[in-house]
This record gives structure tokens, sequence and C-alpha cells, in this order.
């Protein structure tokens, strides 16, 4: 079993699972599938919105498609996360992108 059909297997038994969310998420942007990508960390934040690496990894995304505006906003959002938890690695990797892009 490939790792999106397991992580899916997962996610039907525990939707609000964040740690395999985001790796279905990861699973979907290593294979060039952004578009799920994108819609998998948000539905993970929808469920856990102090989930800071999925801020981060989806910021990078949205950056790598030149979605630069909605990469920042996100950024905006992981900073403000990171900040509530005390994530204070991935805060300084997200205020160093957001001051790259903007």
């Amino acid at each position: 079993m490939d790792k999106i059909a397991l992580f899916t297997q997962i996610l039907e038994q525990n939707p609000t699972d964040a740690f395999t969310r985001y790796g279905l998420a990861m699973a979907y942007a290593t294979e060039g599938n952004t578009d799920a990508a994108l819609a998998e960390f948000n539905t993970l934040l929808g469920h856990n919105p102090d989930y800071v690496p999925a801020y981060q990894m989806s910021a990078q995304t949205l950056v790598k498609l030149g979605r630069t505006e909605e990469a920042a906003t996100r950024l905006h959002e992981g900073i403000a996360a990171a900040n509530r938890t005390g994530n204070q690695h991935a805060l300084a990797e997200m205020e160093a992108l957001r001051d790259e892009i903007t």
C-alpha cells in the first residue's frame, strides 16, 4: 500500500489526526499534486489551528506556485500560531520567508 492510500485509510477512522493529515499533505506535495496538498493543509488547520508545521509547509508550497500573497497570509497566521505555541524555530523560519517574499 502506498503512503497516500495508507494515510487516507487512517484518516477514515480518525479524520482529525493532525500527524496523519500532515503526512498526507506532504505525500501529495512530494508527488507534485499541490492542489491536493494545499487542500489537506487547509483541512488540517481547520481541525488543528496550532499545528505550526502545516502553516510553514503550505506557505512554502504557495511560494513555489508563485502565489506570494496567499503565502504571506498563511505566514502571518503561522507566525501567530508559532507565538501561541512557543515554537521559536518555526517562528524564525516563517519570519525569514515572509521577509523574503514581501
